[in-house]
């Protein structure tokens, strides 16, 4: 729902309701942390969680990321960058703050407190995030004539294979480590937290190399690193190696999931539309999550809790999204290496 919902709030981010999207978030996402606390049975945990909080972050998810580039020319790549470090450290503040509280508050407290510091912290975006340039007509809902472009639906296919296989790691790298007596418990519920905390340094240095020689040279090797890590998977059987994996992809990733906005960007003719372009990507990211994890999860199932097919699968998909990426260069500046592109 986060990234799905992106078609419409894309199309209304460049009709202008900015400050009415984060509004709405602003309500449904610490209303549906609310409810969970008092949700007893998977039904009602489903429309807190995934409807309601679903529809809340994906209100919030493309404003946040497309007013940045109003306010920014040389530099959009590390401004976009450091933005999105905020998921990073989301990632590693928030289920480490959940497990700590729940031990003394229980769980339907701790999920109130989580609520209070989402309705603070998002007042602050609320209050301070506004778009620069208010649109001078009325933008299409969904621009089916960007698909003419062979670079933007090559770059969306490519998008759609990288996220089929990008959560599989950050979804079972855990379980993993404790089926195959890596880790205890304890010690690999901070394994996320690690990767995410990784990330946030994948979300700033490669972003700042951008400005210097394009996004797609710096999402290109981003993607391969990926699944190249991911395939790497396969050999860790020691402490030692798995947190080194779990940092190792937490970087490159960050990089893959940060840097997409700004090669958006960087091929759209006219950035009034970025926002509708910019949502109509995310539904093909959409799509490859919600089937991604599900489908891994289905291997692992049906070899036994064997985990070599979900590895298998994870980097399979980021080096295709990557020889997409490739393919898309090459469309947009031909066989040309040391180009800014």
């Amino acid at each position: 729902m986060l990234l799905f919902f992106g078609t419409i709030t894309g199309s209304l981010f460049d009709a202008g309701y900015t400050k009415q999207l984060l509004m709405v978030g602003w309500v449904l996402i610490p209303l549906g942390l609310m409810m969970t606390s008092i949700a007893s049975q998977y039904w009602q945990i489903f429309l807190a969680q995934a409807i309601c909080m679903g529809l809340g972050f994906g209100s919030v998810f493309v404003p946040c990321v497309a007013v940045l580039p109003q306010y920014f020319k040389k530099r959009r790549a590390i401004a976009n960058g450091l933005a999105a470090t905020g998921s990073g450290i989301g990632g590693l503040v928030y289920p480490i703050v959940f497990r700590q509280m729940q031990k003394s508050l229980g769980f339907p407290w701790t999920t109130r407190v989580l609520g209070f510091i989402v309705f603070t912290t998002m007042s602050i975006s609320v209050s301070l995030l506004k778009m620069r340039f208010k649109p001078a007509e009325r933008r299409s809902l969904v621009q089916l004539s960007a698909f003419r472009d062979p670079v933007y639906s090559l770059f969306c296919v490519s998008q759609f294979c990288g996220f089929l296989g990008l959560y599989n790691m950050m979804v079972y790298i855990q379980p993993y480590a404790i089926d195959e007596g890596i880790m205890g418990t304890d010690l690999a519920f901070y394994l996320l937290a690690i990767l995410n905390s990784a990330s946030t340094f994948g979300r700033i240095i490669p972003n700042y190399f951008v400005d210097f020689i394009g996004p797609f040279n710096v999402m290109i090797p981003m993607a391969f690193c990926s699944g190249i890590i991911a395939l790497g998977w396969i050999g860790v059987h020691t402490t030692g190696s798995i947190i080194a994996i779990v940092i190792l992809y937490g970087f490159f990733s960050g990089a893959f999931v940060s840097v997409p906005p700004v090669v958006l960007i960087s091929i759209t003719p006219d950035l009034r539309d970025f926002g509708t372009r910019l949502g109509m990507a995310f539904v093909f990211n959409s799509v490859g999550t919600l089937a991604g994890t599900p489908i891994g999860g289905a291997i692992i199932h049906a070899s036994g809790n064997q985990y070599l097919g979900v590895q298998l699968l994870a980097g399979s998909c980021l080096l295709m999204s990557g020889v997409l990426l490739v393919i898309a260069r090459l469309v947009k500046s031909g066989p040309k290496v040391f180009i800014h592109v």
